[in-house]
This record gives C-alpha cells, sequence and structure tokens, in this order.
C-alpha cells in the first residue's frame, strides 16, 4: 500500500479551505477522533507552548495517521532534533514559528525533507508507510510528497519577507500568527489595525503569486474569519481543545443554571 495521503495538503493544492485545532491538554488518540468527527481537517499538536512530551507527541501523531486527520506538529525553533524526530514517530508536517527570511524557510526545508529535497537522514521505520515493505526510494520520495510544512509569519519584517518566503520550494503555508504579530506591534488584541491588515496583505498576495497557502491563527471573532476567508485565507487555526473546552462547559453550565432557577 502507498503512503499515508495528506489530506490536508491534498485540500490545500485545491484550494479548499481547511480547519484545524490546537492540541495542547489532551493526552490520548481520542482526540484525532473526536475532532475528525466535528469537522476539522488537522491536529496543531503545540510543541512549542504545550506540555507534551516527544512520546505523547508521538501517540497523538499516530492515532491521527489512521483516523484521517493530519497531524502537524509546531516546534520551537528551527534545531534540528526537534523537527526530525517528531517527523520519525508519526508526524506529517512541520510548523515552525517566528519564520522571517526565505534563509530560515530554505533552512526549515533542508532539515525536514529527504534527499534530494533536503539533507534529513532516514533512521527507518516510518508509520506513514504502515510499516509495509516498500522500495526505500520510494518511500522516502512519497514522505517528501506528503509532507506539509508550515511557516509562521509573526513580524513586520516576515510580512515585507512573505513574497521571497512564499517562493521557496517545499514550503507549503504562510501561517500569519495574528496574536502574535499585533503584541510585537504593541497593538495587543487589535486585529483590525492596518499595520496588522497590511501583513495579512502581503502574505495573501505572495501565496496568490508562487502557489502557496495563505494561514491565519489567533484571530477567531467569526465575522474576521469570514473576512479574512474572503480576502484569500485557507488555512484556519480555529482554536484549541482547550478553548473549545471551556467554551462548551460555560454554555453548559449556564443552561442548567437558567433551568434551574
Amino acid at each position: 500500500m502507498p503512503v499515508i495521503v495528506n489530506e490536508t495538503k491534498r485540500k490545500c493544492r485545491e484550494g479548499k479551505i481547511t480547519l484545524g485545532s490546537g492540541v495542547r491538554m489532551a493526552r490520548t488518540v481520542e482526540v484525532g477522533l473526536a475532532l475528525k468527527a466535528v469537522g476539522f481537517d488537522w491536529l496543531f499538536i503545540d510543541l512549542e507552548h504545550g506540555p507534551f512530551d516527544l512520546e505523547t507527541a508521538q501517540q497523538l501523531a499516530i492515532g491521527a495517521l489512521t483516523q484521517g486527520i493530519t497531524p502537524l506538529v509546531r516546534v520551537a525553533d528551527l534545531s534540528p532534533h526537534l523537527s526530525t524526530r517528531i517527523l520519525d514517530a508519526g508526524a506529517q508536517g512541520i510548523v515552525l514559528p517566528h519564520v522571517n527570511s526565505a534563509e530560515e524557510a530554505r533552512e526549515l526545508v533542508r532539515i525536514c525533507k529527504f534527499p534530494p529535497e533536503g539533507g534529513r537522514s532516514s533512521g527507518g521505520g516510518l508509520a506513514h508507510g504502515r510499516f509495509e515493505a516498500m522500495d526505500a526510494a520510494q518511500l522516502l520520495a512519497d514522505v517528501n510528497r506528503e509532507m506539509l510544512l508550515v511557516a509562521m509569519v509573526e513580524t513586520p519584517e516576515a510580512g515585507e519577507n512573505a513574497d521571497a518566503i512564499a517562493a521557496v520550494p517545499g514550503v507549503d503555508v504562510l501561517l500569519i500568527g495574528t496574536n502574535d504579530l499585533s503584541t510585537g506591534m504593541g497593538l495587543v488584541g487589535q486585529h483590525d489595525h492596518p499595520r496588522v491588515n497590511k501583513v495579512y496583505e502581503q502574505v495573501i498576495a505572495a501565496c496568490r503569486k508562487h502557489g502557496k497557502t495563505a494561514g491565519m491563527g489567533g484571530s477567531y471573532a467569526p465575522a474576521m474569519i469570514e473576512r479574512r476567508v474572503k480576502e484569500g485565507i485557507r488555512f484556519i487555526l480555529s482554536g484549541s481543545d482547550l478553548n473549545f473546552m471551556i467554551a462548551g462547559a460555560k454554555a453548559m453550565a449556564e443552561a442548567i443554571r437558567k433551568a434551574a432557577g
């Protein structure tokens, strides 16, 4: 059987909207099933801010591989072992925060992709191929093909360099981290400020020019999401398991207390 298809990457190539949920609280493989059942396309397993160790992230990723939802992992920085170990363990993509230049984007590709597209070492035993016997060269080529690499744009500098970042072969998505972007500008929570909007314009234009996918995270007001989708955003980080639990629990508690008088 072939390597497991990255359905999120397929939808990105087709220009479709995909939805992701951050995972920072869940520890068991049910989270993939649950989020797939309610309509999400990808998991955003957070090793930058989340408390997971590698083994827990692996269990979440392997579970997602078999559940039809794409396991993406945000690492803390460009240190090679942060990306390669979780990719070996089952992730179908890496999200790198604070990408400010094409050089950093090229380094992400070099770290994550097997030769000839990159310089990653092959350790064998990849779950992406279901551990079935495959031609080794074909396995690595297929894993490269199905890998989704996401560069986060979180500064005005990155916005200015969006065209160069989007031009890097192997980078699939430019994901605007709206919270860090606005906070770094001294505009905490002002997601509709002209300076924030300028970065959105730069990223969306760059992605259109180079055939990449523009994404957003950290901005969850429905009206703002609707606007950004009309502008060209297609890859949407829609919240996290913690946010959803708090919102659902709050709504239920309020409903019961209202019913009980």
